[in-house]
């Protein structure tokens, strides 16, 4: 008899898991206002996929993804950027932007990124953290401008703190 793996499954909670009750599963993450969005550094267009949440994202789909970037011999990089809505008196802002790199050789069907860097950078956009240093200018600038066409006023509501992270002050 061949035993079944046990899995862990993962739940997006919608709401306050914990509204009126503070007893039951105190550590789950609510991750409704969160969006990623990749930029292609070679293009540099800026888009977002919802499957990335779950790495199932067009960039992510159909490739086996491997620890050493060296098994990709023609790679096409792209920033993962995990972005994090609040609201406050002023309205909806920009609450946590952190960015991770990862790379793609569909011809190889190789995918190359770090998981537990990916996980920790979700993790610190939910805490409100602004981890951007590291990309590319270009990057910057195309995350920036695609940051400010959003409607709602979350570009004008946010910190200055991102605005300077991303150049634009």
């Amino acid at each position: 008899m061949v035993e079944k793996k046990k899995t862990v499954h993962f739940n997006i909670i919608k709401n306050d898991p914990l509204d009126g009750h503070k007893g039951y599963n105190p550590g789950v993450l609510n991750l409704e206002n969160m969006t990623p969005i990749f930029i292609d550094v070679a293009e540099q267009e800026a888009f977002i996929d919802i499957g990335a949440m779950h790495a199932k994202s067009k960039v992510e789909k159909g490739l086996r993804f491997v620890p050493n970037i060296e098994e990709l011999p023609n790679p096409k990089w792209y920033w993962l950027v995990w972005v994090t809505v609040e609201r406050n008196e002023n309205g909806p802002f920009y609450y946590g932007v952190t960015a991770c790199d990862l790379a793609t050789d569909r011809e190889a069907r190789r995918g190359y990124k770090i998981f537990p860097d990916h996980v920790n950078k979700m993790d610190k956009s939910l805490k409100g953290h602004f981890i951007v240093d590291h990309m590319d200018e270009p990057s910057k600038k195309t995350l920036a401008e695609f940051l400010k066409k959003q409607e709602g006023g979350l570009w004008e509501n946010s910190s200055d703190e991102l605005k300077k992270k991303l150049g634009v002050e």
